[in-house]
Order: C-alpha cells, then sequence, then structure tokens
C-alpha cells in the first residue's frame, strides 16, 4: 500500500503542477482585461504550506512507520478523490477567472453558478478536506493535524477576507 500512497502523492504533485499551468494562463487572460492583484504577500506561503503538505505526507509515512489502516485509508482516499473533483468543478466553473493568486477584473459580476451557487469559497473546502483526508490515507495523522492548523492560522484567516476585498472592489467598480 506504501507504493499507491506515493503514488496517489505524486500525481497530487502533478496535478498542483497542472494548477499553476492553468493560473498562469488565466492571470495573463486577467491582466490583458485590466485584472488586479490583491493579497501577493501570501502567496509565498501558501506554495510552501501546499509543497510542505506533500513532503510532510511522506516524510511521515517513511519516519514514523505508519501502517496503512483500511478501515481509514479507502474512505480517506475517495475524500481525495472527491477533493479534486471539486477543486477541478471550481476551476471550470470560473474559467479563465480562476487562479491560484487573488487576481480580479475589475466590472466582472461574480460568479453564482456550479459549486458557488451554494458555497462562496468552495475551493477552500477542498483544500481543508484534501489537508485531512491525503495525509490520513497512510495515517499520517500528525501531517493532516499540521497542515489544518496552519492553513487554518497563516493561510484562509488572511486569504479569504484578501479575496473578498478584491472581489467587493472589482463588482462595486460595474
Amino acid at each position: 500500500m506504501l507504493t499507491l500512497f506515493l503514488v496517489v502523492i505524486g500525481l497530487t504533485a502533478l496535478e498542483r503542477l497542472a494548477e499553476l499551468v492553468v493560473s498562469a494562463r488565466n492571470a495573463r487572460w486577467s491582466f490583458a482585461r485590466g485584472g488586479v492583484e490583491s493579497g501577493r504577500g501570501h502567496f509565498p506561503a501558501m506554495v510552501a504550506l501546499h509543497t510542505g503538505l506533500l513532503v510532510a505526507c511522506v516524510v511521515e509515512v517513511l519516519v514514523a512507520d505508519r501502517p496503512f489502516l483500511p478501515w481509514l485509508g479507502w474512505p480517506a482516499l475517495a475524500l481525495v478523490v472527491v477533493s479534486q473533483a471539486l477543486r477541478w468543478w471550481c476551476i471550470a466553473t470560473l474559467g479563465p477567472r480562476w487562479n491560484t493568486r487573488v487576481i480580479v477584473v475589475p466590472g466582472l459580476p461574480l460568479v453564482t453558478g456550479g459549486p458557488y451557487r451554494w458555497l462562496r469559497h468552495p475551493n477552500y473546502v477542498v483544500v481543508v478536506l484534501e489537508g485531512i483526508a491525503l495525509p490520513l490515507v497512510h495515517t499520517a495523522w500528525v501531517t493532516a493535524l499540521a497542515f489544518t492548523v496552519l492553513n487554518a492560522v497563516l493561510l484562509l484567516r488572511f486569504r479569504i477576507p484578501a479575496e473578498e476585498r478584491a472581489l467587493r472592489t472589482a463588482t462595486s467598480a460595474a
């Protein structure tokens, strides 16, 4: 099961790289239309935290010799798959407006379709879900706990308000 776990981590890393490609393309689209970036200060911490999640998953499993517990691992893996599906639903719904950075094109209305019909920030639900589930696929509970706390304390409490301010400013320009 360790091999499967390492494959899942590797696929998650590849997915993150795909996100960066999409994000760079979408940033060019936004800037070409007058997009304004906000909250740049937290972006390096976000990259470090998300990279650290993947590294810590592997390190904890190998160093602490964490077992694969089927009753925990299989449901956690299912949640990882669900989180990826929701993440890409968010990306598809926002289209060229989706980004890993906070870039908003002034004058565009808020997106209210797809998962945004029910949640204001569904992508952050994905991040929380994945941050818990991915490490627990192979019982890396310290990583799950540490990522969840650091994500809440160091990132989301700054990122969501920065995004809200940027959206308010951009939509009031409409």
